[in-house]
Formats: C-alpha cells, structure tokens, sequence
C-alpha cells in the first residue's frame, strides 16, 4: 500500500494561520489552489460575507462554483442523505403562537398541517444499511396553506463545520476514497479523521457522532433538530430568535455497536421495516416540536455565537417550550415518487419564519435548490406531486426542462397590461423581511466568537452517563483504529487530550499507543461548562416498552399459558410480540397444539428484538444447545445486555450459551412471573452486565 503521510511541497505552509481553523498555505502559484477557470484562491475556508457575522453575500463566485461542481456531482442519487425513508402525516400546534410569529400554521390549534417526513443516513448511497455509524435526517415539508415550509434538520442539533465553503470537503472525506471507491457508509478511514483532524471545528459533532445517537434503535426513537438559528417574526414586526426542536413521545434510545453491525447484515432494512410496519399496524410515530426562543439581549449574553452552528443552547439555560404535535399516519403509496422525489430546500420559508446569518445555513439556501436542478431533471420539480404546495401557486415562470404544467395566456411577464389583475404583488399578505441592519466590510474571514472548539465538546462527554461515555471511547477507538497513518491518530488523541483527560487516556489505552500525543493549541482556551443531563439519552430514558419488539423463542413442548400471559401483557404495554421457532413452521405446545411462528430463528436474530424470552421445554433447550444457530440467538441477547425471562427447562440452553445469571436473567416459572419480566424489561437493556462482558478497545 503506498504511504498516506500528508505530503507538503518546500514552499507550503503548514501550520495554520489561524489555531480556530486551519489554513494550509503556498508561496508558489505554480501550486496554487485555484477556481475551475484558474484563478488563484486565496481563503478556502471562509465564504464572502458582510462583516465576519454577517450573510453571506451572492457574488462569492469562489463559494457558488465550489457548491455548484459538488452539487452536481452525482445523479440522480443523492450525494448526501442518499439513504431514505419516509412517511405522510400532519402536525397540529397546541396554541396560537401569535406573540411570537405570524406563521398561519402556528396559529389554530384546530387546524392539522399536512406533512411529509424523510429520515435518511448521511454517508452512504442509496442502496447501503440503516445502521452505520452515521448522522441521521430529520426533514419535514409542511404543506401549509401560505406554502411550503422545509425544515430541514438532523437528529444531531449541531454540525461538523462553521462555513458551508467546507460542506464539499467534509462530505468527500467521509465518502468512499476516490481511487479505491470504498468504504462504503462509513467514517472510520484515513481520509475522514485526517480532515476531520485537521478541522478543530468538527470536535464537538465528533462527540456526537461517536456517541449512541449515530446508531439508534429506530426512527422512530430519534430527536430532531433544526441545527442552526432562526427567526420568528409576529404580525407586528417582532423578531426573536428561534432553534427547532422534535421530541419523539416513544423516548429516544439507541442500540450497541456490535448489534449494530449484526442487525446491517441481518436486516439492512431494518430501521425503513420497522417505520413501515409500525404505520401499517395503527401504531402512529409522534413527536412532539419544542421551541427555544431568546431574544438579541439574551444571544449577546451566552458565552458563544448562536450563529455558530457547531453550538448548541443547553437547555438548562433556555428550557423547550413544547408547541406542538408531529403524527406520521400514512405510508407513501410509491416510494420513487415520493420518498425519493421529494426535494427539501432549507430556503422554502413562509411568511413569520425567516434565516439567520449563520454561513453554514446561507450555503445551503443556495446549495439545495441548486442540487435539485440535477438530481430531478430541471426547475420544475416543483411540480411533482409531493413537492407541490397544497395552496393555490401562481406565477410568471414558464417552460423548462420536465414541465408537467400547461399555463393559459399571452403574458408571461409582470408588469402587464392583461389578465385581468392577476396575480400581482401583495403587501400585506406576502413574504416580507425583517429590517435588518447591515453595515459589515466585505471579508473572507471567521468570527473570533466562532472560535472556541472545545468547550462544548467537553461539555456533551461530560454530560454522559459512564456507560454512555464508554461508549464514546469504544468508538473512537474503533474508528481511529482503522487510520494507517499513525501521525492522524497522533494528532487526533491530541485534540481529545484537550477535550478531556479520560476521554483521551481511554482511547489512547484502546488503541495501545505508547507515543505521546501531538501538542495541538486551541484558539481559545477551553472552559468547564455545567453538565446538562438533558443530552444524555440514558439519564432520560423513559420506562417503557411501548413502541418496543419482544422476542419469545418456543420450541415443542413449550408452555402455551406462559405465552399467553406474554402476549396479554405485551398488548397492555402496546409493544409487539414475536414468535420465533426452530422452523417457521412452528412447534406443538405441551398440550398438543400446533402454534405457528411469525418467524424461524434463522430468520430474527435476537438482534432484533429489544427483549426476549426463551419458552423451551427440557428436550427442546437441549436439541437447541447442540447447534451454532440458537447458541447465537441466546448469547448475543446476554451480551446486548438484552433483558431475559426464560423457562427452568431451558436451563441448559443458557449455559452451552455462556449466560451468567444476574438480575437480568428472570425465571419464568408461571405465567404470574410475567409481571416481574415485563417490569424489568420496561426499563432496558442492564448496563450493569456490560463492564464484565467487553471494554473499549
């Protein structure tokens, strides 16, 4: 394999100009980095803006060639997000939010918005798994009636980088390495943490990436954020600002790394099945939106840019203000011309909602719209039925490529003389900013408040559970496991020592690194934040299994009152049983009669399933002990950390499996020994098991 060490000619420069971002630079214009028409480049990090806070300004030709080549670089997949599935729905606010905003949907709580979601992946194409490590989507078109209203967020509230001039070479990074064309969905490769490493910027999303949120246990288990900071502007003109947020009512939860990789290969379908097979049986996903509203006076006194979208506000400093409900209650009828046609454009607003300067939200005003010309053949993809507004639309455009329409008339142009007065401008219903005072100097360069890259980092490792953080230092260490090239490792402990210490001693003892880390030096210092529990998804979890997947293995034999009892008890916690058998044939309970299963062990891998019970009789568990495929079932839930009821008789199953018992571990002697099951099944998966089953590394 030919070397991977970063190369750097004799004129480069290649320590940063500045610590908060780094700038690798050239004397030699011979190397220059330049446009596509040859012009020398001289700030690859940083678009044109009016002032270094200000927006970002359209003629930053260098930006808008960047975005357009990497917009159109693929089709018609998606080049991010590519991975999707979806589902119609409304949302209905609770209360008008007329002190705060003018938006007509935010207004009557009698009213039900239409809606259609798409949850996706990030990294890979469109025909990858559900269950990389990765970011995932959230984007909700609102089909209101003053038009349509993306919001277009993740279920992560920040994000990698500060610029959307770094948005190509972020997502190059990450995706498959050009000449070898792999890996595929997947960050942990030289070139992602080599960017990523040489981008202090990306530290706090790192943190997220690497933490259980990346690999949840079903979409319908993820929060949703709108990541950057908007406005809301009501009927008389007042503007505060805004961050979007969705609560899902099933609690949020993910599942281990480990299972993770099985469920890809059991089941690279699993998180678009299990959407699908809850919406078909009635079991409607919802979320509930909370807002975090602050005003100028409040922004200026955090202790960071809100126009920085690597930050977030800890919600112990502004609490959510929950305003209303998302239901998805339909399947689409055709996943094509839904799913994979709907184009969601950050810039599709409406009257009462508007941007904020952030520059990573300014690239992507003109970065969506501009992908979607490739990707759905021309301007009018519009027109598609799932992109169309379901309120009246009336215009001047004409023609282009794909044009389903056939507009009536002579005129196309406004002013005119004809058509009756239609349409025209309207003033007091339409689309108006808020005033906004700009007096900035045109400037390629960062905002020093967009400089501490740490702090809020330390402050999400810090704000984890123990196990949670295991976790965090698991994954590193398995990702930065797989980079050749020891100077990024090096480098990228560095920026972890600075985070915090046993985040750093912990990866770096995974990793077995005897050498010291690289000395990196932060722009600014960074500081020790109060904890905030809310980011934690252990500290919060929900005792529940509603929503969740019980898995009851039973073989000849079994005691069908015992299932039964499983199945009344599983109704009641609105969960979903499944039987699981030798055969999907089924077996004869003890009293002689067939049972059907809904699958074969073969077929729904204990992976599945977020708690299991085992219902053998004594022959039974002994013709399962003696073959690979139960032992697998048996000993993953034991080291998912699965909750399991099982028979007296199925005893020696458990120990040719290796399962210890632990309070985890629950006999099933009757059917009254349900109740003790299901208690403890409500509340997970046990945490104590797992530090004597694996360590990071």
């Amino acid at each position: 394999m030919p070397s991977r060490t970063p190369a750097q000619s004799k004129k480069s420069k290649a320590a940063a100009t500045s610590p908060a971002e780094t700038h690798q630079q050239t004397d030699d214009k011979k190397a220059a980095l330049t446009t596509n028409h040859g012009v020398p480049i001289s700030d690859n990090q940083n678009s044109l803006k009016a002032g270094v806070r200000g927006p970002t300004l359209i003629e930053d030709f260098v930006l808008r060639e960047k975005i357009t080549h990497f917009d159109h670089e693929r089709i018609p997949e998606r080049i991010v997000h590519a991975r999707g599935s979806g589902a119609h729905g409304y949302f209905q606010v609770y209360e008008s939010l007329a002190e705060i905003t003018k938006a007509a949907f935010l207004q009557d709580p009698k009213v039900k918005t239409e809606v259609f979601v798409r949850f996706s992946t990030v990294a890979g194409g469109a025909g990858s798994g559900d269950m990389p490590r990765d970011v995932r989507g959230f984007a909700t078109k609102f089909y209101t009636s003053e038009g349509n209203y993306d919001l277009v967020g993740n279920n992560i509230p920040v994000f990698f980088i500060q610029d959307a001039m770094k948005f190509p070479d972020l997502v190059h990074s990450v995706k498959m390495e050009p000449d070898r064309g792999f890996p595929q969905a997947a960050s942990a490769h030289v070139n992602f943490w080599d960017f990523v490493s040489l981008s202090p910027e990306t530290m706090h999303m790192l943190m997220w990436t690497m933490s259980d949120r990346a690999i949840p246990r079903s979409l319908r288990m993820i929060e949703g954020f709108g990541v950057h900071t908007f406005r809301l502007v009501n009927a008389k003109g007042e503007s505060h600002f805004v961050k979007f947020h969705w609560r899902p009512k099933l609690g949020t939860a993910s599942v281990l790394w480990d299972e993770a990789v099985k469920i890809n290969g059991a089941d690279p379908d699993f998180h678009r099945r299990d959407l699908w097979d809850a919406i078909a049986k009635g079991d409607f996903p919802e979320w509930e939106m909370g807002l975090q509203v602050f005003d100028e006076e409040t922004a200026a006194s955090l202790d960071f840019d809100v126009l920085d979208p690597t930050k977030l506000i800890p919600e112990e400093i502004i609490p959510l203000r929950m305003v209303g409900k998302l239901v998805l209650n339909r399947n689409p009828d055709n996943f094509f011309a839904e799913t994979e046609q709907v184009a969601f454009l950050p810039s599709n607003i409406v009257p009462g909602i508007e941007f904020s300067n952030d520059p990573l939200l300014q690239g992507r005003l003109f970065s969506y719209q501009d992908t979607q010309l490739s990707r759905l053949g021309g301007p009018n993809f519009h027109q598609i039925p799932v992109n169309a507004p379901r309120c009246p639309m009336h215009n001047f455009q004409r023609d282009g490529l794909r044009q389903m329409q056939v507009p009536k008339g002579r005129v196309n142009y406004e002013p005119n003389s004809f058509d009756g007065g239609k349409p025209r401008e309207c003033p007091m219903h339409g689309f108006t900013s808020v005033p906004e005072e700009l007096d900035g100097t045109k400037i390629r360069k960062r905002s020093e408040t967009f400089s501490d890259h740490y702090s809020q980092a330390r402050l999400f490792f810090r704000s984890m559970t123990e196990t949670e953080q295991q976790h965090i230092i698991s994954a590193f260490s398995f990702e930065l496991a797989k980079v050749e090239t020891k100077a990024i490792r090096l480098r990228m402990l560095g920026h972890l020592a600075i985070i915090d210490a046993d985040l750093y001693a912990g990866v770096k003892e995974a990793l077995g690194m005897e050498q010291d880390a690289e000395a990196i030096q932060p722009a600014v210092a960074p500081r020790d934040l109060a904890p905030s529990p809310a980011l934690s998804i252990l500290a919060k979890a929900p005792a529940t299994l509603r929503g969740r997947k019980i898995g009851v293995l039973i073989t000849d034999g079994f005691d069908s009152n015992l299932l039964s009892a499983l199945q009344k008890a599983a109704a009641k916690e609105k969960a979903t049983l499944m039987i699981v058998a030798p055969k999907v044939g089924g077996v004869t309970d003890a009293a002689g009669t067939r049972t059907e299963a809904d699958a074969p062990i073969s077929g729904a891998p204990s992976v599945i399933f977020d708690t299991v019970a085992i219902l053998a009789s004594e022959a039974g568990a002994q013709d399962l002990a003696a073959q690979a495929g139960p032992l697998d079932w048996v000993s993953n839930a034991f080291a998912h950390l699965k909750i399991m009821g099982h028979t007296a008789e199925a005893q020696p199953l458990l120990d040719a499996a290796g399962v210890k018992a632990d309070e985890g571990v629950i006999p099933l002697p009757n059917d009254k020994a349900v109740k003790r099951y299901i208690e403890a099944a409500k509340n997970g998966r046990l945490w104590q098991r797992e530090p004597t089953l694996r360590r990071p590394g």
